[in-house]
């Protein structure tokens, strides 16, 4: 005798799903809260081991939990609402555990710069703008400081980092593929350290059109691409950590050259 299938349950009800919604909320909020609390933690163990007055942004460590928590199990929450949710908590950690200010030059298009720095680094920070790269630039050797400057051809700050001694990009933006492509960088005096999946800034005062240094590039077992050329100078993008000694890039096309940072590639590539 043929078994009666079983009925299929009902869906929960709109009040059931607000009531679970409710309880997430709630623990949620809990959670957050802990982790909040937290940073104060954090600082005073810094200040006990010395480090109390050194600016606390890791990008590397940063990077590798962003990845953590991409590659871990999920059913609905898509990269962009993680990276979002993670940002702002780190960055609110940061803020707390000293200072921390954001220094924006948006070029032709200064929202979209400030966008683009919200979204690195959530609300916490204090964010300002400036009318100047150099202006920027100045403001993020203060301790806590970042220079945020958009990627253009009328500016070629860039390659003010050639003669700073301490000032590296370290990250590129938006720092999701979803977001758009690559439109301005992140500057600190902070350590850059690989990740596993890095793009190295390299500027050089070649003469030589984008593709034939790409080409030199490529026939010494660098893959580069030019990013942006101004003022006789151009920017490339490097696949991988390079460091600024590393003896193919001496051999490069150029008399003034050199590496200026590196960053994560995209956090969904």
């Amino acid at each position: 005798m043929a078994q009666a299938k079983p009925m299929p349950s009902s869906p929960p009800s709109l009040e059931e799903v607000r009531a679970r919604i409710d309880a997430i909320d709630a623990e949620l909020l809990r959670l957050v809260d802990e982790r909040a609390g937290l940073a104060g933690a954090v600082a005073a163990a810094k200040a006990s081991a010395g480090d109390g007055d050194k600016f606390g942004l890791r990008p590397d460590r940063e990077t590798q939990l962003l990845r953590k928590l991409l590659a871990a199990p999920r059913r609905a929450a898509a990269p962009a609402l993680i990276v979002r949710l993670w940002r702002e908590l780190m960055g609110a950690s940061l803020a707390a555990q000293g200072p921390f200010h954001v220094n924006v030059w948006g070029g032709r298009d200064p929202a979209r710069a400030v966008e683009l720095a919200r979204l690195r680094f959530g609300g916490a920070p204090a964010l300002r703008t400036h009318g100047k790269p150099e202006e920027a630039l100045a403001a993020a050797r203060a301790r806590g400081g970042v220079a945020v400057a958009a990627l253009t051809a009328d500016s070629a700050w860039w390659a003010r980092l050639l003669v700073e001694p301490k000032l590296k990009v370290f990250a590129a933006l938006p720092c999701l593929a979803a977001w758009g492509p690559m439109a301005a960088l992140a500057v600190a005096e902070v350590a850059v350290e690989p990740t596993g999946d890095d793009r190295t800034f390299w500027v050089t005062d070649a003469a030589q059109p984008g593709p034939v240094i790409e080409e030199a590039l490529s026939r010494d077992g660098v893959a580069a691409t030019l990013l942006v050329a101004a003022g006789g100078l151009k920017l490339f993008v490097l696949s991988g950590f390079y460091q600024a000694d590393d003896p193919r890039l001496a051999r490069a096309p150029g008399t003034l050259s050199g590496v200026i940072g590196a960053a994560p590639a995209p956090l969904d590539v």
